[in-house]
């Protein structure tokens, strides 16, 4: 056998074990059409390249591609190449700062040595989609690592947070999880000094250091969920509940995740829970959604929906 069908074989066993967590000495020669022993001997080519390739015994046992010191490279197929340069274009207009920048690198790269039939098709992604929402704030990729790090690791992190009236305090957290919004990043933990959960955002969190506290990890809320109710109700000065005539999917398709929490109620209504610092805005966003809508809370958002109608019927010249 030439040196280049070894060495294209040799590729081939590498893509393999990028695609599956473990394969038996039998599936990879069944794969690859060779004998049991051109596997191991091409495994030991691997290894002598630098990449780990971890060997289990017995029933059950197989070869499995272990974290080395260096990255290998990626072997992608078609459908993952264009998966990951779609990615790549969206994410060098992310909101993590350094990240776009990261992404483009990644991005030239890829599109260097990507076929041509692909690189048509991936431009012909990229020209045919927009962007409605523009990023949201920007945030300092080492504080997600250091975030990400003390969630995984279970280690407090003390920093100096920025409330709402522009002061700053000193924080010290049992962190759990980081949530995204897609314009917003916020992490999930336990307050220490409050002994209750809270939620931080990135943006407004300063002078982020991991200590070396570990904690044992508690029972805690769904981190999405408790994001959710957080930023939808605490910030704003009214908290409306208000019970709309349709399915819950179809007022989520409606209404961002960040903007409202829908709940499930009966007979093919549903409860929508959106907080706001107007009651006129909160009564035109409910109008605008196009359903039956019954008010539950506040009253005031009652008086502010009377209002809004008596208004429409005067621009309609019905009043």
């Amino acid at each position: 056998m030439t040196v280049e069908a070894t060495t294209e074989r040799v590729l081939r066993l590498l893509a393999m074990l990028q695609r599956r967590p473990s394969w038996t000495a039998a599936e990879l020669a069944a794969e690859l059409k060779v004998t049991d022993r051109s596997v191991r001997r091409d495994v030991e080519r691997l290894r002598a390249l630098g990449y780990p390739v971890h060997a289990t015994a017995g029933v059950g046992g197989g070869y499995q591609l272990g974290a080395g010191t260096r990255l290998p490279p990626l072997l992608l197929d078609d459908e993952e190449a264009i998966a990951t340069a779609v990615s790549l274009r969206m994410a060098s207009g992310g909101t993590v700062a350094g990240a776009g920048e990261a992404a483009l690198r990644a991005l030239a790269k890829l599109d260097q040595v990507m076929p041509a039939r692909l690189r048509a098709e991936v431009r012909a992604v990229h020209g045919a989609t927009d962007t409605l929402v523009g990023p949201g704030v920007e945030i300092d990729a080492e504080l997600l690592v250091t975030l990400a790090r003390a969630c995984r690791d279970a280690v407090r992190v003390r920093f100096r947070y920025a409330g709402r009236d522009g002061g700053e305090r000193e924080r010290t957290v049992e962190p759990v999880r980081m949530v995204t919004t897609g314009r917003r990043w916020y992490l999930m933990a336990r307050d220490v000094d409050r002994d209750d959960w809270r939620t931080f955002r990135l943006d407004r969190m300063h002078e982020v250091v991991a200590t070396t506290w570990r904690f044992r990890a508690r029972e805690h809320p769904d981190p999405v969920a408790y994001v959710q109710r957080s930023v939808t109700e605490a910030p704003y000065r009214y908290l409306a509940r208000v019970r709309v005539h349709a399915r819950p999917d179809r007022v989520r398709e409606l209404v961002p995740p960040q903007v409202g929490r829908v709940e499930d109620d009966r007979d093919g209504w549903c409860v929508l829970v959106v907080g706001g610092d107007n009651l006129d805005w909160l009564a035109a966003q409910v109008a605008r959604l196009g359903f039956e809508a019954q008010v539950l809370e506040p009253p005031e958002l009652r008086e502010a929906a009377a209002l809004l109608a008596r208004r429409l019927a005067a621009m309609a010249g019905t009043g």
